[in-house]
C-alpha cells in the first residue's frame, strides 16, 4: 500500500508564492511519474503539472511560466513551487504517485488552496 501525503497550502494574496510538497511512502518499489492537479468548485478536476523519475515535466497552459515541478526522488517527494498566483488557482491541489511495477495510481487527500483578489 501507497500514503500519498500533501502539505504547504494555504491563503495568499493575487501575486504572492506558495509551496507545495507531495510525499509518497509505504510499501515501494519505486515511483514512476508524480503529479498535481487541482479541483476548483463546480469544476472538473485538471492537470497542473507532472514530473516523470528522468525528471521530464509537463505543465497546464495555464500555469505555465509561473509554477514548477520538482522531485525529491530519494525521499519519494515531489514540489509545487507557485509564483504569481492568481484568484483562478483556488482550489484543492490534489497529488498523485504512480507506482511504476503494477502502474497503479495512488492520490492524496488533497490540499486547499485559496488566492484572494
Amino acid at each position: 500500500q501507497v500514503q500519498v501525503v500533501e502539505s504547504g497550502g494555504g491563503l495568499v494574496q493575487a501575486g504572492g508564492s506558495l509551496r507545495l510538497s507531495c510525499k509518497a511512502s509505504g510499501i515501494i518499489v519505486s515511483i514512476n511519474d508524480m503529479g498535481w492537479h487541482r479541483q476548483a468548485p463546480g469544476k472538473q478536476r485538471e492537470l497542473v503539472a507532472r514530473i516523470t523519475s528522468e525528471g521530464s515535466t509537463n505543465y497546464a497552459d495555464s500555469v505555465k511560466g509561473r509554477f514548477t515541478i520538482s522531485r525529491d526522488n530519494a525521499k519519494n517527494t515531489v514540489y509545487l513551487q507557485m509564483n504569481s498566483l492568481k484568484p483562478e488557482d483556488t482550489g484543492v491541489y490534489y497529488c498523485n504517485a504512480r507506482r511504476t511495477y503494477d502502474n497503479a495510481l495512488y492520490w492524496g487527500q488533497g490540499t486547499q488552496v485559496t488566492v484572494s483578489s
